[in-house]
């Protein structure tokens, strides 16, 4: 099964690479795997622009509620799936686990190390995320090259050997005006945080608005070294 995933992204590989339409690139993926195409969204800007492009299409769209976001991303959730008419998965953390690391560590011990953090960003997401791939063969994400400095030479389309499956990023390339201008032309709801200076939103403890002139990133886990700050989503060859 895994070798003739593979053997279909190498195939891909070609055929993508000479189309400059994201909308179309979409269909073509949504066409040679009808009913295997499976989109995460956390309701940035990004993931609203992709909300749309995919809105006609059978492509399943779900969410990672790590149980701590904000109230902000919550009303973005409902405004969404009003708006598109769409479901969205939602996927939760292991109680179990969510339990004994809380009990161990304290409800605010990623502040103590990486480690700690890590820890933490594995149980609310990355678990949940495994869960939530399994079974289909395309991961459609709204990873974009300017939001870190491992990203800008990532290539649109990759085999992720974590998850044995294909991811492609249908706005690798867009810039942040592109993005927001995207939303604002087709009226898209969006997270009201994106006012006061969130550009990136995760958790809500590990989530600030950035100031004038500091990195995408900035606002993202503020307390670690800028080239850590991944939570284990996105591992990139």
């Amino acid at each position: 099964m895994e070798n003739n995933l593979k053997n279909e992204f190498e195939k891909l590989l070609t055929e993508l690479s000479e189309d400059s339409s994201q909308a179309h690139a979409l269909e073509i993926l949504s066409e040679k795997f009808p009913g295997k195409l499976i989109f995460s969204t956390s309701f940035s800007y990004e993931d609203q622009v992709i909300t749309h492009l995919i809105k006609n299409l059978d492509i399943e769209i779900f969410t990672l509620d790590t149980g701590r976001l904000f109230e902000q991303t919550y009303e973005t959730w409902t405004n969404t799936k009003a708006f598109f008419k769409k479901n969205i998965k939602a996927y939760y953390p292991d109680t179990e686990e969510i339990k004994e690391f809380v009990t161990q560590n304290g409800p605010d011990s990623f502040y103590q190390s990486v480690e700690q953090r890590k820890a933490c960003c594995t149980i609310r997401k990355v678990h949940p995320l495994k869960k939530a791939l399994q079974g289909y063969k395309v991961w459609i994400t709204g990873l974009r090259s300017e939001h870190s400095a491992n990203r800008q030479n990532m290539p649109q389309l990759e085999w992720d050997p974590d998850n044995k499956i294909i991811k492609y990023h249908p706005l690798l390339h867009w810039t942040s005006e592109q993005v927001a201008d995207y939303v604002q032309t087709h009226h898209l709801p969006y997270n009201q945080l994106h006012k006061k200076g969130f550009v990136s939103i995760g958790c809500a403890p590990c989530t600030r608005a950035i100031k004038e002139g500091e990195d995408f990133r900035a606002g993202r886990w503020w307390w670690e070294d800028a080239n850590k700050k991944e939570c284990g989503l996105h591992i990139h060859q």
